[in-house]
């Protein structure tokens, strides 16, 4: 088993077509088969069913492509550790409210201080991110769990909340002004959630209000929390949000918010790292930026 195999197999996997994987990597097609033929001898397992008009990736074949896209780009970083450049490029992985909502303000302003330093970024849920640091695919991590690990240093830089968005109407901003929470009457209105099996936060969070999601005016569901907030603001119903999502709205006036128990609802966003891995300066330095985040 060598690179070139594992490469000619993720692929074809990727792009669905022996010839479109040749023309990709710019060899022949006979030899992209012959590189997957010798890993399936190898592995003693099938890993594409192939026919005259398609092909059909078996499940081990699936699990294998997940391993090998990992070891390539343990190759990668370790052909940038040897590059007279890799001082300055730093691999950060972000869970979705980091990477959608946190690094594209700070980075910007890092990028004054540091302009020697580039990043490449990779987005993943958080369980995703705690792994790729422990497998050394990220210099740093930016989650919203922590794990038990002796090998990783998880740093809260920044809190973050749940609260409840509203159309800007004259009966929601009359709400906003009542002395008692309108807990009840919000939860009468029409409600946008996320998908399922994209909203682990919010689950989390509805359990801790002992809210059942069965008992919601489910009105729709959506994969994009912008598109929530513009479902939102255009008077569809409410929403259960990230503060830190929603907040480019709410400076802008187009959504209202309503604000839950702080002790039901907070949690930390963690800044993650390898205690081994902060040795060079451009990580320490950027580690001490973060830390300064609620200042910047």
């Amino acid at each position: 088993m060598d690179f070139r195999q594992l490469l000619s197999f993720t692929t074809v996997v990727e792009l669905g077509s022996f010839t479109k994987a040749a023309e990709k990597l710019a060899i022949s097609q006979p030899t992209i088969s012959t590189h997957i033929r010798a890993l399936e001898e190898e592995l003693n397992a099938r890993l594409i069913l192939r026919t005259t008009k398609s092909i059909e990736v078996t499940p081990k074949g699936r699990e294998l492509c997940e391993y090998a896209t990992k070891i390539l780009e343990l190759r990668d970083r370790m052909v940038q550790c040897c590059s007279p450049d890799s001082r300055q490029i730093i691999h950060l992985g972000a869970s979705t409210i980091p990477a959608a909502y946190i690094l594209p303000e700070v980075l910007p302003k890092y990028a004054k201080l540091a302009q020697d330093t580039y990043f490449i970024i990779h987005q993943d849920n958080s369980q995703g991110i705690i792994s790729g640091l422990q497998n050394g695919l990220f210099d740093i991590g930016l989650t919203s769990s922590v794990a038990e690990s002796e090998e990783l240093t998880f740093l809260p830089f920044c809190q973050d909340r749940m609260i409840i968005i509203t159309p800007v109407t004259e009966h929601f901003l009359q709400l906003q002004q009542s002395s008692d929470f309108p807990f009840d009457e919000l939860l009468q209105q029409p409600v946008i959630l996320r998908e399922k099996g994209s909203k682990k936060g919010l689950d989390r969070f509805l359990e801790k209000m002992n809210i059942d999601e069965s008992n919601l005016n489910v009105s729709a569901r959506l994969n994009d929390q912008e598109a929530v907030k513009n479902m939102v603001a255009s008077g569809m119903g409410i929403s259960f949000i990230s503060e830190i999502a929603a907040r480019n709205f709410l400076k802008e006036r187009r959504l209202l918010k309503f604000e839950l128990p702080a002790y039901r609802n907070q949690r930390n966003l963690y800044l993650a790292y390898r205690k081994e891995h902060v040795s060079s300066g451009k990580l320490k330095d950027f580690i001490s930026f973060m830390e300064q985040y609620k200042n910047i």
